[in-house]
């Protein structure tokens, strides 16, 4: 190989990156002491930007697509090169593939549980997780505030402050809500679409954008749950008394089934029968005194109209409760059989006899009360 064949060979033509990795956000091109040849092609495929740096300073940015290298499409690094030699003259400088493709099925969770105000259990404890996906928005923000000069950067030097950050913002909201601990499964779609919302901007300061925020469970401490299954069950049971008579003949039922010898068995069963009896006893006893508990009155729930402003009242009542007038209607003797009815009855409710309402003067024809025993215009007695 002669000479001019030997710094030939030192110029880089061909400038690309394919990612093998998942989770690679950005290679530094390995230029190291070769030279890029004025005209190399430069290769950039979708999901990536390349960006070419000089002395520290970014240069040039280039999107997907096929690129050579030449003044007229890098202006910025031609001016900071100014070369002197041609368009065949090598230049040197840094080369990055920023990987722009979304990162998903990023994860995060509570370290620690998240302290809250319940309106139902008072003050509570909350645990939560869920997923989150994100990509890389401004490549020249991100090379400045996180890259620095590494030759690699991947999810896992970031991952550990953006689920701080996340796990901040989502503590903020869950307090905000005032959504109760039990109603929070079903608000799960609306608190991460907020969650989302709220983290773009602090996503953004270092040149990310979030496109996605799920939360896949919030849950309570253990010990407030298994006392909230001891309360559901409390409700399945529904009466206790028959429930504890249950229990009783379940118990009989496997003491019967014991097949232990010898007398310290004979002994352990009797003491079990007499604990047992004296449950069913209680349970009997329980269920009687229930059964013996004087239930109220047919006559006291039955209600009738009020005779002056129609409102219900209890049968028995002597006053109406709304207008406070007395409903206790006068007894009259029939005219016939004597015997007591309503004073505005028109028929009695023994022998049916019509009931007069009026008495007439046999002297001067005046129409009297029934009950009356003078005339009230002559004197007359009736």
């Amino acid at each position: 190989m002669g000479l001019f064949g030997f710094f030939k060979s030192q110029f880089i033509e061909v400038i690309e990156w394919t990612d093998s990795s998942t989770n690679t956000l950005v290679y530094r091109f390995p230029v190291q002491g070769n030279e890029i040849k004025m005209g190399a092609e430069l290769t950039v495929r979708e999901s990536q930007v390349a960006i070419f740096v000089n002395e520290g300073e970014i240069a040039d940015v280039f999107g997907p697509g096929r690129h050579l290298l030449w003044t007229q499409n890098m202006p910025i690094l031609t001016k900071l090169k100014s070369w002197k030699h041609g368009f065949n003259s090598p230049f040197k400088a840094e080369v990055y593939f920023v990987n722009t493709k979304q990162f998903i099925n990023q994860k995060w969770g509570t370290s620690n549980p998240i302290m809250m105000r319940d309106s139902d259990f008072g003050i509570i404890r909350l645990r939560g997780y869920g997923i989150y996906s994100y990509r890389v928005s401004e490549p020249t923000v991100f090379l400045r505030e996180l890259f620095g000069t590494n030759a690699s950067y991947d999810t896992s030097n970031i991952e550990e402050q953006l689920k701080k950050m996340i796990l901040s913002g989502l503590t903020d909201l869950f307090a905000e809500s005032k959504i109760p601990a039990l109603d929070l499964a079903m608000h799960y779609d609306e608190l991460s679409a907020l969650g989302k919302e709220k983290m773009e901007e602090r996503f953004s300061r270092f040149g990310f954008a979030i496109t996605s925020l799920y939360i896949e469970n919030l849950s309570l401490p253990a010990e407030v749950e298994q006392a909230m299954d001891k309360r559901t069950s409390m409700g399945v049971i529904g009466d206790l008394g028959q429930y504890q008579q249950f229990q009783a003949a379940e118990a009989l039922r496997e003491a019967a089934r014991n097949e232990g010898g010898g007398l310290a068995g004979a002994g352990a069963g009797l003491g079990a029968g007499a604990a047992l009896g004296g449950m069913m006893a209680n349970a009997f006893t329980g269920n009687n005194q229930q059964a013996n508990t004087p239930h109220p009155t047919n006559t006291e729930s039955d209600k009738i109209n009020c005779p002056h402003c129609n409102e219900l009242i209890l049968a028995g009542a002597k006053f109406c409760k709304e207008c406070g007038k007395s409903v206790q209607t006068k007894k009259v003797p029939c005219i016939n059989c004597h015997a007591e009815i309503n004073k505005d009855a028109k028929f009695c409710g023994e022998c049916g006899t019509k009931q007069e309402t009026e008495k007439t003067c046999g002297k001067c024809n005046h129409k009297n009360a029934l009950h009356a025993k003078f005339c009230g215009d002559c004197g007359e007695g009736l």
